[in-house]
């Protein structure tokens, strides 16, 4: 076997280790909805740590995830959805006149689409092991909200977005 053969074996064989490590830890992602406008747009590319749960400790307010649903698409596979958490395991959450009060504070939300939450919800409080999670286009967004959805179970999650790599023009580290 001639030099130039092992050399090219062995950068194949380093692309292919280095590229199955990648997998473990990030997933592309492609925004198929208009519910996290206008943070995300529909077809916006990103990235997802999948292992930000299970190695670099534990959900947070504000991070968008993706993560399994109950919910089917038209062709009748599972919805995987993209939402921003908004309460923690243990928070009281509950939303009137506009707004969205976590553990009796109105939460001061910047990113939402239109500045209020028209939906009104009595305080609940989000089961250990759950989240409270959101769209930030309130008026667009099938979330924690609905019975369909209700709080996520934390190991539904697929991971926490990371990177929003297109459009080129909106590249984000989130």
């Amino acid at each position: 076997m001639s030099q130039n053969m092992k050399e090219w074996i062995r950068d194949l064989g380093i692309a292919l280790i280095v590229g199955l490590i990648i997998i473990q830890f990030i997933k592309p992602t492609i925004v198929k909805e208009h519910s996290m406008e206008p943070t995300l747009e529909e077809n916006n590319y990103i990235f997802l740590s999948k292992q930000a749960y299970t190695l670099f400790g534990d959900p947070e307010r504000g991070d968008i995830v993706v993560f399994h649903s109950d919910l089917r698409t038209v062709d009748d596979k599972e919805k995987m959805l993209v939402k921003r958490i908004i309460g923690l395991p243990g928070d009281t959450v509950m939303i009137t006149n506009g707004e969205v009060y976590i553990n009796g504070e109105v939460l001061t939300e910047d990113y939402t689409k239109d500045g209020y939450t028209a939906t009104e919800m009595e305080e609940i409080t989000v089961p250990e092991g759950q989240v409270f999670a959101m769209g930030d286009n309130r008026q667009n967004s099938i979330d924690s909200r609905h019975s369909d959805v209700g709080c996520v179970p934390i190991d539904r999650i697929i991971g926490k977005a990371v990177l929003r790599l297109y459009p080129f023009s909106d590249i984000t580290l989130f």
